[in-house]
């Protein structure tokens, strides 16, 4: 996928009537949700479809299956970014046929289990839109492929169900989804009884579909408050790359690695969470910026061996993990492994040029760590070395380290809401 080119629309001029082009398909204005459903319908490459600013009740669900064209795209757009509302019991839908469409600048209300892209469906594009549902279940579920999701708010959920929760079909997760400068805010715990798990920001997978490669880049995100559970994002596929996201005030909350295989997470910083998890196999864990926190980084302890036939459900033995060249500050555990009975733990775990600096302990390791690899790391005024390997580091001042000095950008809601208003229709 060309994302230069994914990013790029031409500039569409309101009108009160319809603008024919030879070049690039029609402009229509509707003023009804019924208006508005027929024209999707009949919907050709280059169209746009322009609904009018109001709060518009949907009671049947919005059906989008037509098709652009990569390079003449069909754009579904708000007259205003945020002026029309979609409530009710009933949401959008982008069916299997659906393919080459922006959809942006939607107010999105509805019940929550309603907004979704189905598997079939690919290149859909969903620009600044505000999720706040009410009731159980996700805020936007995504099977399809090459689906863009940018420039959103994501806010104040505290029911069952996922903000984003990225699924698939016939064993394969959705490929090469792309989730970048959204921020996500104030998912709390549910208060009601059973919902205690499936309250992830972001779970991009299924136990069943971990054993595929979805080759998804989730970056340039801020996180805010969210506690829903102590997953604040679920990896249960392979292939992905978690950075430059920004992580605050989570406790109890983690970047979890918790299905598959070969995934990357860099770049990243946290303040006051619970840092980043893994299980499974050959993750890359490099220069994050973890501080203040109860957990930096967490190395999961085996429950089974899933190439060995273990199910696909088990905490999958963490085998030949890179963890490099991150800085870990001041946080409580700043490397662990939790004990587990009849534990697997983690074999060879290289451990190397890592900056820990404060904490109560520099590393607890609670099972089995076979052939391991520690060194070249730096530790310093961390209160008990716990089980770090005393010819594994030195003891030397690193110095006053920020992310900034280290490129790391924190995010801000500022940094994302002006990424927003930059990009053009």
């Amino acid at each position: 996928m060309n994302r230069r080119k994914f990013m790029q629309c031409t500039s569409v001029m309101l009108a009160s009537s319809l603008v024919p082009t030879t070049a690039f398909g029609s402009t229509y204005n509707v003023v009804s949700i019924t208006g508005f459903q027929a024209r999707l319908h009949t919907a050709k490459p280059g169209d746009t479809i322009i609904l009018r600013n109001g709060t518009y009740y949907v009671d049947q669900p919005i059906i989008i299956a037509c098709a652009g064209k990569e390079d003449n795209p069909i754009r579904i757009l708000a007259e205003s970014v945020g002026g029309v509302e979609l409530t009710g019991d009933q949401g959008v839908s982008f069916y299997p046929s659906a393919a080459h469409i922006v959809f942006d600048g939607f107010n999105i209300t509805h019940q929550t289990g309603i907004m979704n892209i189905r598997s079939g469906a690919h290149h859909i594009r969903v620009f600044r839109c505000n999720f706040k549902c009410p009731g159980r279940g996700p805020y936007f579920t995504v099977s399809g492929d090459d689906i863009e999701i940018a420039y959103n708010l994501f806010r104040e959920k505290s029911r069952w169900g996922n903000m984003i929760s990225i699924t698939g079909a016939n064993g394969q997760v959705a490929r090469r989804v792309w989730i970048h400068h959204n921020h996500f805010r104030d998912f709390n715990r549910s208060t009601e009884p059973g919902e205690t798990n499936d309250l992830e920001v972001i779970r991009y997978g299924l136990s069943g579909l971990s054993m595929s490669m979805g080759h998804g880049t989730i970056e340039h995100n801020l996180f805010e408050r969210c506690v829903g559970e102590n997953e604040l994002i679920s990896n249960k596929s392979g292939g992905n790359i978690y950075r430059y996201n920004t992580f605050l005030d989570s406790p109890g909350s983690e970047l979890s690695l918790r299905h598959g295989n070969e995934c990357v997470a860099y770049r990243n910083y946290f303040h006051n969470t619970q840092g980043i998890r893994i299980f499974g196999d050959r993750h890359k864990i490099f220069e994050n910026f973890i501080e203040e926190g109860s957990i930096g980084i967490h190395i999961g302890n085996g429950g089974a061996e899933v190439a060995d036939g273990a199910p696909l459900t088990s905490h999958d033995r963490p085998d030949d993990n890179v963890i490099t060249r991150n800085i870990l500050v001041n946080n409580d555990r700043q490397y662990f492994m939790a004990p587990r009975n009849n534990g697997l733990g983690a074999p060879r775990t290289t451990f190397s040029e890592n900056i820990l600096i404060g904490g109560n302990v520099a590393a607890k390791i609670g099972g089995p760590y076979p052939d391991a690899v520690w060194k070249d790391n730096i530790v310093w005024n961390v209160r008990e070395l716990g089980d770090m390997p005393k010819d594994t580091f030195r003891s030397i001042d690193p110095g006053v380290i920020t992310p900034e000095s280290l490129g790391i950008s924190i995010l801000t809601p500022k940094d994302v809401g002006l990424a927003a208003k930059k990009r053009k229709n």
